[in-house]
């Protein structure tokens, strides 16, 4: 009997950790979603169901900052993914060096999401910035180009910088992948004459695919949950703010915290629907 308590007794206090700073927060911000609770008016807080729900799916803010956060995942997901293989399989290259050269690579997604973005907007800035320097040097343009003040130009570069915080994170999951790979199925391709793209195409490629999928899942829901490098490019103007963003608006500038709320459940809902594929790229088995 005692045996069969233990566990339970063990697992008690960091399941009351978490009932109390991840399970509580979630269903109070789900009851607050339900509720016309504005700090402007804080005498008239009432149950209103579903209404806030309603009212951001009307909204033409909240489709405006869909479309970017959609255009923000799809540009970071197929960048990462590209580049994150390609360096995972450049670090695989057994020379001198390899360890400083993981240690470089791992320095963006070391570095906090904030600082990233000041960097950059040190790069895209249109009256000092180094990117508008080198085109102008190069007679590539006449006039500094205006990176941070076009909606979608500067979506780019915000995808630009999450893509530099994220491609760390893919190329160690990549290179944990193809460092799992059996080198007995290279040897025994290369007695079959198979050559170098055809190795990759039929053993790397499929044999990585699993740590691809977690990578690009990860990845998934950092584009999705992107503030920091917005906030650090643009400030909270509602040109480059995605989902996210217009969560943290409706409820600290507008002080709608019915409104906020129901938006951030709606961030929760497209995060939970990646993590659904997170997990089922870890229960992939890989046969070999």
């Amino acid at each position: 009997m005692k045996q069969k308590i233990l566990p339970y007794l063990l697992l008690a206090p960091m399941m009351l950790i978490m009932g109390v700073l991840v399970f509580y927060p979630i269903a109070a911000t789900f009851s607050y979603s339900l509720k016309k609770w504005k700090l402007t008016a804080p005498g008239d807080i009432r149950f209103i169901g579903f209404d806030n729900y309603k009212n951001i799916l009307k909204s033409e803010s909240f489709w405006y900052s869909l479309q970017n956060t959609l255009f923000l995942l799809v540009l970071v997901v197929v960048a990462t993914s590209i580049l994150g293989v390609l360096v995972s399989l450049f670090l695989n290259i057994q020379v001198k060096g390899a360890g400083i050269l993981l240690a470089v690579a791992v320095l963006p997604w070391a570095l906090p999401p904030y600082v990233n973005g000041i960097l950059w907007r040190f790069v895209f800035h249109s009256g000092y910035g180094f990117m508008n320097k080198v085109l102008i040097g190069l007679g590539m343009v006449d006039k500094p180009v205006e990176w941070l003040t076009s909606r979608w130009m500067l979506l780019v570069v915000v995808a630009i910088v999450v893509v530099w915080r994220s491609v760390p994170f893919m190329a160690l999951v990549c290179l944990a992948g193809r460092q799992s790979i059996p080198h007995g199925l290279y040897e025994a391709a290369k007695i079959d004459g198979a050559g170098t793209f055809q190795i990759f195409r039929r053993i790397t490629f499929p044999l990585m695919l699993p740590f691809i999928g977690i990578g690009i899942t990860s990845t998934s829901v950092t584009a999705v949950n992107v503030f920091d490098e917005i906030v650090a490019l643009s400030g909270y103007s509602d040109m480059g703010k995605n989902i996210l963003v217009e969560s943290y608006l409706t409820t600290f500038t507008f002080l709608d915290f019915g409104k906020g709320s129901a938006v951030t459940y709606l961030v929760m809902f497209v995060a939970a629907i990646l993590g659904v594929f997170y997990l089922k790229s870890l229960n992939k088995e890989v046969e070999y």
